[in-house]
């Protein structure tokens, strides 16, 4: 996780140098992102000299950033829906979900991430760091558990094959 952030800041810096310094592209959106890519697959075909384990991660950051955008995109839909109709499908609840991430900073991760996503809350983590309280607005037809299984198998197990 930590050569994939280094990645991501010397990416952006070679692509303010390249724009700044060169005018082979035309500096828009596209072309910006572009050349980011680019140097994120370069530093990422590099790093099989230093670092292999990043060949394996890479690919599941970057499938993990496509499924946290998939589920933020369902979310926004199911709120917005619930707005524009007159009928309230909501019915909030609490849950408690079991933890197996037990690093602060893969916590903070989880948490924020959950509490990005419109439609759940994370309220609190006990004082064991063994459960995050998180308020939802929708119960499942499954119930409570559900929603536990989604949220362990969607964002937590997705999380600690990153961070592990």
């Amino acid at each position: 996780m930590k050569t994939f952030s280094i990645h991501i800041v010397i990416a952006i810096a070679l692509s303010y140098l390249f724009f700044d310094y060169s005018s082979l592209l035309p500096y828009n959106a596209a072309t910006a992102l572009l050349v980011f890519l680019v140097f994120i697959l370069l530093l990422w075909l590099s790093a099989v000299f230093y670092h292999p384990s990043y060949f394996r991660k890479l690919p599941k950051a970057m499938a993990f950033l496509f499924f946290f955008l998939k589920e933020m995109f369902v979310a926004n839909i199911k709120i917005a829906y619930e707005i524009i109709t007159p009928r309230y499908r909501m019915q909030p609840t609490v849950v408690a979900l079991p933890l197996s991430a037990r690093t602060d900073v893969e916590i903070t991760l989880l948490a924020a991430m959950i509490t990005l996503t419109p439609g759940t809350l994370s309220l609190d983590v006990s004082d064991d760091k063994k459960i995050l309280w998180v308020h939802v607005l929708y119960l499942e037809e499954g119930g409570a558990e559900e929603i536990v299984q989604k949220l362990k198998w969607g964002f937590e197990r997705r999380l600690l094959e990153l961070t592990t």
